[in-house]
């Protein structure tokens, strides 16, 4: 489905209003976003909503003025610099900005409002085969409740930026099929791989963008690979990256990756943070497949 445009816009001067305080700017940061527990300090970020959710946004108090822009939906000023948006009705992609006043910064959120899971049949979402999820969440934990929606995919969508560096086509099902294709992810999972990309970048790799071997599986494909059913990638919240020559020794092998999975260790997982917390695990290459480094988000360490 395509972007929606009829536009809606409040200001957010720097005077409190009812409800929650928004929170205080970061130094050295301009507009970063917050929403749904998390901080993107990038230009883009995107979000993943039911059709009429409500969406709470705030950017950093002590910037100045702030307009605060949807092109759909129902959108209310709850405090200085926040916000909190209504989704529209209607499945697809929305896009909801905030702009300082003297024009110099702004921050874009992607929202898609989701095909709700109930609409599922046999296994099926509008001819696409999804599978079915396992019944009951692993060790009751709600990281793995199946998903309330999934995000439609199209020709005109598939190439949207969901972050700088990252699209939503990165993240289809490796199973083929025709469009409409379905895919489901989490933000926190998005926020880490860019999070991950500018510390690949900090520590002096020259890594243009990741290259997504294996992102979302429906449980379809996840069954026919032979994954484990409770796989990260069944939830949108894991990534395989292939990687690049990380230590610049002309070959592209597993040393490589336990670069990159070190990045991860080290410089990107908070253990004071659990939306950073998740899963690393290197691998080899193989006849079908170069190295590649898992990452995931699951609220908590994992390592293999």
């Amino acid at each position: 489905m395509g972007l929606h445009v009829n536009a809606i816009c409040l200001v957010a001067l720097p005077l409190a209003l009812a409800g929650a305080a928004a929170p205080a700017a970061a130094p050295g940061a301009r507009l970063p976003l917050h929403y749904k527990g998390l901080v993107s300090s990038t230009p883009l970020g995107a979000a993943f909503v039911m059709p009429g959710e409500t969406l709470a946004v705030a950017v950093p108090v002590g910037v100045g003025e702030v307009r605060f822009e949807a092109t759909a939906g129902s959108l209310t000023a709850t405090a200085a610099h926040a916000w909190r948006w209504t989704a529209p009705t209607a499945p697809g992609m929305y896009r909801l900005r905030a702009v300082s006043a003297d024009l110099r910064d702004t921050v874009t959120l992607h929202a898609f409002v989701m095909v709700p899971a109930a609409a599922v049949r046999d296994g099926y979402l509008n001819g696409y085969h999804i599978g079915r999820y396992p019944a009951a969440p692993l060790h009751g934990l709600a990281a793995y409740r199946p998903p309330r929606g999934f995000v439609e995919v199209t020709p005109e969508n598939e190439n949207v930026y969901l972050t700088p560096h990252l699209q939503l086509g990165q993240f289809v099902t490796k199973q083929g099929g025709s469009f409409p294709k379905y895919v489901v992810l989490d933000e926190r999972l998005l926020v880490k791989l860019e999070d991950l990309l500018d510390q690949v970048h900090r520590a002096g790799y020259d890594v243009r963008r990741f290259r997504i071997m294996s992102g979302y599986r429906t449980p379809y494909y996840n069954h026919a690979i032979g994954n484990v059913a409770y796989s990260r990638h069944i939830y949108g919240a894991a990534a395989d990256i292939l990687v690049d020559d990380m230590n610049r020794d002309g070959r592209i092998d597993g040393q490589d990756a336990a670069v990159l999975a070190a990045v991860v260790e080290h410089r990107v997982e908070d253990p004071a943070h659990r939306a950073s917390l998740g899963g690393i695990g290197a691998y080899p290459r193989t006849a079908t497949h170069g190295p590649f480094v898992h990452v995931d988000v699951r609220g908590f360490r994992a390592r293999w």
